[in-house]
């Protein structure tokens, strides 16, 4: 019997899994594979008062907070890793441009043990991380307590179930079972900790193709909900073997978001005209979508799984 597919288009996958109060875990590979077009898509459907989840989420967060889809995030930093400040977040936090932010803080590592507590299923983990810091007053899913077996003082970290995550990896079948390389950051524990997952791939490729090297399957497929087809959905982050981090296109946000009516302008240009990442990527223009591709293959080594 075959499996059922579970392929859908982006509008139908984020329409029917990501409705308006969710919390939604994006950028779990950190600098890399960041989901803009599903991001772009919930700007689209209004999605509101949705929490963001996610490491270092770069600039994605900044505008979803600027289309005011978002209530609160839960995040190690929010902005433009090749700038500085995320202008819109700052308005936000600053100003409740445009609305009132709640921002929970977390540590890299903090947020990593949050999400690996809830891929196990239980309600906490400890760690000496963060002792003494200014994180235990501003979040309360950070506190500490005096450790049962030594009597040490410690930070227990409270497990985080994203109600979705999305997560772009490079190929997948049509059931879901995916393949992701290069740095996956929190992905792993993200997908499991999740109640749901949605993945959004590059290639869709035969279940053969995934089967034949497991180690690289970021998760079973019968744990995702859904699973797109959309190539360039990470730019302009990058996909290792795809194409390369447009590294213009960060410089360019950051100066045409420093005002409000410059940011409406930019969202307006790049997400709400551009209907589908067809639209998209032909704004961007041949040259360079060409310029952004893999200049030096690196293959790796066949692996041999038998027996």
């Amino acid at each position: 019997m075959t499996a059922e597919s579970k392929l859908l288009t982006l509008r139908d996958a984020i329409s029917r899994h990501v409705p308006s109060g969710s919390m939604v875990l994006l950028g779990a590979q950190l600098e890399q594979m960041i989901p803009f077009a599903a991001g772009h898509e919930m700007i689209r459907q209004s999605r509101r008062d949705l929490t963001l989840v996610g490491p270092i989420s770069d600039i994605l967060f900044d505008q979803m907070i600027g289309a005011g889809c978002v209530s609160r995030v839960m995040a190690a930093w929010v902005g433009n890793v090749s700038a500085g400040v995320g202008y819109c977040f700052r308005r936000a936090v600053e100003r409740s441009i445009p609305r009132r932010l709640e921002v929970v803080d977390y540590s890299n590592f903090t947020m990593a043990l949050a999400l690996h507590a809830g891929a196990l299923g239980v309600p906490f983990l400890p760690t000496y991380a963060t002792l003494g810091s200014d994180l235990l007053k501003k979040n309360g899913n950070l506190r500490e307590f005096s450790s049962p077996v030594s009597e040490e003082k410690m930070v227990a970290v409270r497990a985080l179930r994203p109600d979705v995550a999305i997560l772009h990896v490079q190929r997948s079948d049509a059931q879901g079972n995916a393949h992701i390389w290069g740095s996956l950051g929190v992905a792993a524990d993200g997908a499991r900790a999740a109640r749901k997952i949605i993945v959004v791939a590059e290639e869709i490729v035969e279940p053969s193709v995934i089967a034949s090297d497991p180690n690289r399957t970021l998760v079973p497929g019968f744990l995702v909900a859904a699973v797109v087809h959309e190539p360039g959905g990470a730019h302009p982050s990058p996909v290792q073997g795809y194409y390369g981090r447009d590294h213009a296109f960060f410089a360019e946000y950051h100066e045409q978001t420093r005002r409000l009516e410059d940011f409406e302008d930019w969202l307006a240009r790049w997400v709400v005209q551009a209907t589908d990442r067809g639209d998209y990527w032909k704004q961007l223009g041949p040259g360079r979508v060409e310029n952004l591709a893999v200049k030096e293959h690196a293959l790796s080594a066949p692996a041999d799984f038998g027996y």
